[in-house]
């Protein structure tokens, strides 16, 4: 079984992904610590030193290898996965998706603290956060 986990930044994923992991007894993998292990380097850096266009191609590779390589898992994905490329093709291809969702509170809740680590919303001021996450959910919507 291949199940992929897909939402927004901040939805759960992460932690939903290593309860089901206990659970179904599956391997767990987080594509982004997949790729900051492939790369040595963190999502961070990456998006600062090569910008958001080489990190999405990057995501896209991985996903492939992981999906030709690993034969049973859980796969938490980062919230911007299915909007890239051709991933969510892939992902319906490969695997069984599940989209988990938080209201916009509840990702600002999530989300301020760790707003640094955080490449795409790290110079939102916290002001403009709701705006911006509200914004970022109509548009990826139609993917998720």
């Amino acid at each position: 079984m291949k199940l992929v986990l897909l939402g927004y930044m901040g939805c759960g994923k992460s932690a939903i992904s290593k309860v089901l992991s206990s659970a179904l007894k599956l391997k767990r993998i987080d594509l982004d610590d997949y790729i900051e292990e492939v790369e040595k380097k963190s999502i961070a850096d990456l998006f600062a030193e090569k910008g958001e266009i080489y990190f999405r191609k990057l995501e896209t590779e991985c996903l492939m290898h992981l999906f030709g390589k690993e034969d049973n898992f859980i796969l938490s994905l980062g919230g911007g996965t299915p909007c890239f490329g051709k991933n969510m093709e892939l992902i319906n291809q490969n695997a069984t998706s599940v989209y988990l969702s938080a209201n916009i509170p509840t990702l600002v809740a999530r989300l301020l603290p760790e707003k640094s680590k955080r490449p795409l919303i790290a110079r939102i001021t916290d002001g403009d956060l709701s705006a911006f996450i509200g914004k970022h959910l109509f548009e990826r919507y139609p993917f998720y």
